[in-house]
């Protein structure tokens, strides 16, 4: 009880410096109802108070299908990390340390969904400076049931709280992501405290860098694009693409999964001992709804129930279908034989590459993403991985990293119209479907920007916080611990009996 108290409030107390550093700013058009904006007039305007009812603010026009929508879709991401994570994980480690899985996971999750609410939304989105927010809606100050978040159409809004929820279950799956790469040797007091850090300092600036901007109703012409570029998050106002977290989500956890696994070192074992997935069945079936599941986090990315996501739904689907398939006779090539391991690892690859990408290419781009991210995700967790010489336990880097890095680079190619994608919006124009500002090969090179931002942070933030947590409670449970299983060792029991 004592560490797990050390590692909360240590938790929290880093995430108020890191908060404190940021310059509070007024709040942005995109997460406060336009009826909030309104101030009250002062005592001596108080003949303003008769003026006419049609001149009040318009309030934020919410619509009940949006709504509705995003309840889906929020349900759906929830239900792809707990159970599908967890059983997609279990499945891959060995049977003594199954429930050692399911259990990080689902804390994990708890963990994240409590500081979420207390200064992650804050910090992610608000306004502060291009790395991180403010503190403005710390404990969800200010957000209410008639407060409203803009999504990527003028004059369509959501409620607030609906917003609130939906990013908290990216934030939440994120750092759960990072578990696969330490799996069957960390402490839980450990996985919990680092996990706490990590998410603090790495993918709230990240979220925030990439997805933080004022809605497209700040936008009228000129002048005021440049405003809310100006007050944007610094990969949003380079132009960068991220449609459901490629960069957020999947590199940034697939770089701090490789460092926890060189910091924390190999497994009693690795490398002498055979160490075969216990249940390819649990695997398969949390495989399965990992992809279901993932309509809600790709498709909800859109915000609003229109054509787009049609688009992101197809091509959830095609790019997924195209890496099993690249993955499997890829594999039958080299090794003679398809593996179910093998095509389930293919469709993660696939979800993983199509995420920055399923709102913005055609279809046919998406087919050449999966396809491209089943061959060098399968090379990722073979030749890649000898190459690093890294026990990353669960393929969270060669998986999440390297489809991460795919598909954050290949959606500046695909998503030209000239090549079938959506394009971008012109929001002072107020149209999509434009060209490029950039054309291919400049999109191209903001996206680099964008994956080189996300290496470098999240590896840097894992490193100091595993040796934080080495130093406060230690990283490693003991090699008898490691030998007995973490189900018994760490948690008092089995996963069957």
């Amino acid at each position: 009880m004592k560490k797990l108290l050390v590692t909360l409030l240590t938790a929290v107390s880093l995430a108020f410096s890191a908060g404190a550093i940021a310059q509070p700013a007024p709040e942005p058009a995109k997460m406060e109802a336009k009826a909030e904006e309104a101030k009250a007039a002062p005592a001596a305007a108080a003949p303003a108070a008769a003026a006419p009812a049609a001149d009040a603010p318009k309030p934020p026009n919410i619509n009940k299908a949006d709504t509705t929508f995003m309840y889906i879709a929020t349900a759906l991401v929830i239900f792809m990390t707990i159970p599908g994570l967890a059983l997609f994980y279990g499945g891959l480690v060995r049977q003594k340390n199954m429930l050692s899985v399911l259990m990080q996971v689902f804390v994990t999750f708890s963990m994240i969904a409590i500081l979420w609410v207390i200064y992650g939304y804050s910090l992610a989105f608000t306004g502060g400076n291009p790395i991180i927010g403010g503190l403005d809606k710390l404990f969800l100050s200010g957000v209410t049931d008639a407060t409203a978040a803009a999504t990527f159409s003028k004059d369509t809004y959501i409620p607030e709280y609906m917003f609130v929820v939906f990013q908290l279950t990216f934030a939440a799956i994120t750092p759960a992501l990072i578990v696969g790469a330490f799996a069957e040797r960390m402490k839980f007091s450990a996985v919990l405290l680092f996990l706490a850090i990590w998410f603090t300092f790495a993918y709230l600036p990240m979220a925030h860098m990439v997805w933080y901007w004022d809605g497209p109703d700040a936008i009228t012409d000129e002048k005021s694009l440049e405003a809310v570029t100006a007050a944007a998050g610094l990969l949003w106002a380079k132009g960068a693409l991220d449609f459901a977290g490629g960069t957020v989500v999947h590199i940034n956890a697939g770089i701090a999964g490789l460092v926890a696994a060189y910091v924390l070192g190999k497994r009693v074992g690795f490398g002498r001992e055979a160490m075969p997935p216990h249940s390819l069945v649990f695997t398969m079936i949390g495989a399965s709804m990992l992809w279901v599941g993932w309509f809600g986090f790709n498709v909800g990315s859109n915000l609003e129930a229109n054509g787009v996501v049609g688009l992101a739904f197809v091509n959830t689907i095609v790019a997924t279908a195209a890496a099993v398939l690249a993955w499997t006779f890829a594999e039958w090539m080299g090794k003679g034989k398809p593996s179910m391991l093998g095509a389930a690892s293919g469709a993660v690859a696939g979800l993983v590459a199509i995420t920055p990408a399923c709102g913005f290419v055609g279809p046919m781009g998406a087919i050449v993403i999966g396809f491209v991210s089943g061959i060098l995700c399968l090379w990722g967790v073979t030749g890649l991985k000898r190459m690093l010489g890294a026990d990353d336990a669960l393929d969270v880097f060669g998986v999440h990293g390297i489809g991460g890095i795919v598909g954050a680079i290949l959606t500046g190619v695909f998503a030209s119209p000239t090549l079938g994608g959506a394009g971008i919006c012109d929001y002072i124009k107020n149209v999509c479907g434009q060209p490029l500002a950039a054309g291919i090969g400049g999109q191209v090179w903001i996206q680099v920007q964008g994956v080189l931002v996300a290496v470098v942070l999240s590896a840097v933030v894992a490193f100091v916080a595993l040796k934080i947590v080495d130093w406060i409670v230690g990283l490693r449970v003991t090699e008898e611990e490691e030998r007995q299983g973490l189900d018994v060792s760490s948690h008092g029991e089995k996963a069957y009996n």
